[in-house]
């Protein structure tokens, strides 16, 4: 089902930006046409203007004297004997009043030799005479004419819809980052998937032999000829301690492959923190008499979590403190409170982590590369789970080497 909802939006999404930028350039073809229009306009308006002034208005035509031949030539009849220069002036006065601000280049009809005179290419860089030789035909019926073209049309209505070409590009990046990332969307959740159900099975095919071997162990561990040879009972129980341990690194990972899949199940209730952080840290001291854990906690602070989830953030913190630690343990729990919510604090003694390694140490599978780590079995995921859990909760939590010794992990509880 989700994948299916995941494909609707994913189609929609595109349907909708391929929509946006089919409209754009519709919008941009349009804005193209009216940009030409006006120009068309603008150029008869001063075309008109040039012939009114050289005619001195003594000349009436019948028809508009101003032919557009093409998209960029022009057909102007004069109807009178005119001299280049003043055609040449005139034409440069009213392009500049009417902001007619590209290259042109006009043409003269000699009546004598029945040709086309070359004129001048005017740009708006220089006045010089340009290189450029460009074809003015002969019309007839005209005897006193000049003809105009504008080679870099095209150019200069691109230029003045600048922005349209800029919106249409960037919707165009927009497109092809949106397909790049559904595409790195889908790969990824493949990924994901396909390593759930290696985990899954990996873990499920580990359990039947070790539930066999914890079985084959603790009845071998109850025979007399084990209990009267210490050193066997020794193999034993290191047999059996392995195992369980082994066992809670499988329910671990099989717990955490669940969680991906379909999220934490939690069951908030009101936890009293201090006789709560004192019952665990008397649990770990009884197991380890070397392990100094002080705790510096106001007895009416109290917090809203999941009683299981957070008792299991506080012992894989405190279980972290402990084994990365190469002096004997110390550990400081403190509290306290700003105006934005509740810091918990666990300070410890241990080994630190470097710098380098700090933005990783919540990623799923890693481990610090140390000679202390290589010594503990673990697979990477304790601080993962705590992360999940305290993310679940809405919470924050941070990790800071100390100015001496150790690493202090701050669990953050807004208000």
């Amino acid at each position: 089902m989700r994948i299916k909802k995941l494909n609707i939006i994913i189609s929609l999404g595109l349907v909708a930006i391929i929509g946006i930028l089919i409209a754009q350039l519709l919008w941009t073809k349009q804005a193209y046409n009216l940009e030409d229009r006006k120009f068309n306009q603008k150029v008869n308006i001063a075309l008109m203007e040039v012939v009114d002034k050289m005619s001195e208005g003594k000349t009436s035509f019948t028809e508009n004297p101003v032919q557009i031949i093409a998209n960029d030539y022009y057909v102007v009849n004069i109807n009178n004997e005119f001299h280049p220069a003043v055609l040449e002036h005139y034409l440069k006065t009213e392009f500049t009043r009417f902001q007619i601000n590209t290259d042109y280049v006009y043409a003269l009809y000699n009546c004598h030799s029945d040709q086309m005179i070359y004129g001048k290419y005017m740009t708006t860089h220089q006045e010089e005479p340009s290189e450029k030789v460009i074809q003015f035909p002969k019309h007839k019926n005209l005897t006193y004419y000049f003809s105009i073209r504008f080679p870099d049309k095209t150019t200069y209505l691109i230029s003045s819809l600048r922005f349209w070409y800029l919106l249409t590009f960037a919707l165009i990046i927009i497109l092809l980052v949106y397909v790049y990332s559904i595409y790195t969307i889908i790969q990824q959740k493949k990924f994901s998937e396909l390593q759930r159900d290696f985990i899954n099975n990996m873990t499920h095919e580990f359990k039947t032999p070790l539930s066999s071997i914890l079985l084959a162990s603790e009845a071998l561990s109850k025979q007399e000829l084990i209990k009267e040879n210490a050193k066997l009972q020794t193999y034993t129980s290191i047999i059996i301690n392995q195992s369980y341990k082994l066992n809670n690194h499988i329910e671990k990972i099989l717990n955490i492959a669940k969680n991906d899949a379909s999220g934490l199940s939690l069951k908030p209730q009101k936890i009293i923190l201090l006789p709560f952080i004192q019952e665990i840290a008397d649990t770990i001291k009884h197991k380890n008499e070397n392990i100094s854990i002080e705790i510096d906690i106001d007895s009416t602070i109290s917090i809203i979590a999941d009683e299981f989830h957070f008792t299991n953030i506080v012992y894989n913190i405190l279980d972290n403190s402990i084994k990365y630690c190469e002096t004997k343990p110390k550990i400081l729990i403190s509290s306290n409170k700003d105006s934005k919510g509740l810091y918990l604090k666990f300070k410890d003694n241990g080994m630190g982590i470097p710098a380098k390694n700090m933005a990783h140490i919540f990623d799923k599978f890693y481990r610090v590369n140390t000679s202390k780590s290589e010594e503990i079995n673990g697979f990477g995921l304790g601080l993962f789970y705590v992360k999940k859990i305290v993310q679940q909760h809405n919470w924050k939590i941070s990790v800071e080497n100390n100015t001496d010794q150790g690493i202090t992990n701050t669990l953050f509880f807004p208000f």
